[in-house]
């Protein structure tokens, strides 16, 4: 090969495959980080701005709900016009939200600042889990880039409380958003560095009247979650509207079979099914409780921002432990029994945590946040490789843009929902007991669904 044996070509392009792990995995550092960070960060805010447990739900779901609203839109963009620069695009966007926050004047431009950020995870995410699809097109390979991805997650959730209670205690809240901007700088450098441009144009275009109708359906499903304790007439307006544009996108969707924004035979595939579902779920839960935990143990006084902080740690240290093993147990017992169990074990988790939360010992809260994280490593990184490996590479940015879009509906409304039953039970240990059994019973409801669904197919009768 013109004096370059293929040994070496081999090594290389091994190499910069790592490359571009390490750049993908940076770009979950930074949203997750972020999201860790900003949940430990509540009371401070709350208290800086004299803001309320409402406008606080919209810190954190402004973020959650432009990012799970624009999600369609991110992954279509990256199939059409270049998964790697769609990535670099969303890294940077996401990075001056960062800044925007860390320098608003006032709580509303804080929630605009953390809107910014949701639109450059938008872009991002989807564009990454796409990428993998791409540049490991064997099974057993992605699966275990998807585990280590995944373990990010963990790792993210272990950073954030940990080094967020030391900023916020040490340099104000302020400085949590500061902390991801040189993350954003390295996954970008590093996108630029080493990650292959694709894409996947063919027959394909931008479907601006299905994005409109499924932004509508998404945020009016969102804000009525959120608004239904505050405002319930304008909250049933929003729910009413979102249910037409709901029906409305699947009527124009139909229409365009496997040219539409979100071909709808996509969903024929039962492993695909059963990966939207369970990944709802165990969102749904989980990101209730980062939100609910850390400002009830502080508005209690059980515990200051650092003490809240390594409390979470259990959680974020199992996850990391058990993520990048999620492949092979998946080889060993099969997806099915390695997701929906998961999800399942999640559920249990937060169920102990509700009925332990009038105890005056954090252990049975703890031992609950470690049944939570053994449940996210077990079903994250499976998750996401079944739901894009259950399509063709063309289709990869559609299929990440679906999962994570679960993903983010059901951290957008786990923190409207539960936030709400906390707020309707007047907060503390009443409030934390009620919205975390809730958030139980949710998780193992979805992991039977998820169960059924993906239930094998009989085979026909011999005849």
């Amino acid at each position: 090969m013109d004096g370059i044996s293929l040994p070496r070509v081999v090594g290389a392009a091994f190499n910069a495959r790592w490359v571009t792990l390490a750049a993908l995995c940076l770009a979950v550092l930074v949203a997750q980080v972020d999201t860790a960070v900003v949940n430990l960060a509540v009371r401070p805010i709350g208290e800086y701005f004299s803001a309320g447990v409402n406008a606080l739900q919209w810190a954190v779901d402004g973020y959650n709900l432009i990012y799970a609203v624009l999600l369609m839109t991110g992954g279509q963009l990256a199939d059409l016009y270049g998964r790697r620069r769609i990535f670099i695009a969303g890294a940077a966007i996401f990075t001056a939200g960062s800044l925007v926050c860390a320098f608003a004047p006032s709580i509303a431009v804080l929630i605009l600042g953390r809107a910014l950020a949701g639109l450059g995870a938008a872009l991002l995410i989807p564009a990454s889990l796409a990428i993998i699809r791409v540049v490991w097109p064997d099974p057993v390979e992605r699966g275990r880039a998807l585990g280590i991805w995944a373990a990010c997650n963990g790792v993210a959730l272990a950073i954030g409380p940990t080094l967020g209670g030391l900023l916020i205690n040490g340099f104000g809240w302020r400085s949590i958003f500061v902390v991801v901007v040189p993350l954003g700088l390295a996954a970008i450098l590093l996108a630029i560095l080493s990650i292959p441009e694709s894409s996947d144009p063919k027959d394909r275009h931008f479907d601006a009247p299905a994005q409109f109708l499924g932004a509508v359906a998404l945020g009016g499903l969102a804000f009525a979650a959120i608004e239904a304790h505050t405002m319930p007439v304008i909250a049933i307006i929003a729910l009413i509207a979102a249910m037409l544009a709901l029906g409305f996108f699947i009527k124009a969707e139909a229409k365009m079979g496997p040219t539409a924004l979100v071909p709808l035979d996509i969903f024929a595939t039962r492993a695909f099914r059963g990966a939207i579902v369970a990944t709802a779920g165990m969102t749904f839960g989980m990101y209730g409780a980062l939100f609910l935990l850390p400002l009830t143990w502080q508005s209690t006084g059980r515990l200051d921002a650092i003490g809240a902080g390594l409390a979470l740690i259990p959680m974020a240290g199992v996850f990391v432990l058990v993520s990048p093993f999620s492949g092979a147990l998946v080889e060993k017992f099969g997806v099915r029994t390695i997701t929906a169990g998961g999800v399942a074990i999640i559920g249990a988790g937060l169920l102990l945590i509700g009925l332990s939360a009038h105890l005056a010992s954090l252990v049975p809260a703890e031992i609950g946040l470690m049944l939570t994280g053994l449940g996210m490593g077990f079903a994250t990184g499976p998750l996401m490789g079944a739901a894009v490996g259950a399509v063709g590479a063309a289709r990869s940015g559609t299929a990440s843009t679906l999962i994570n879009v679960a993903r983010m509906a059901g951290a957008t409304l786990g923190v409207a929902v539960l936030g709400t039953a906390f707020a309707m039970a007047h907060g503390g240990a009443e409030g934390l007991r009620l919205s975390m059994v809730l958030g139980g019973l949710a998780q193992v409801t979805c992991a039977f669904a998820a169960w059924a669904m993906t239930r094998p197919a009989a085979a026909p009768a011999n005849t």
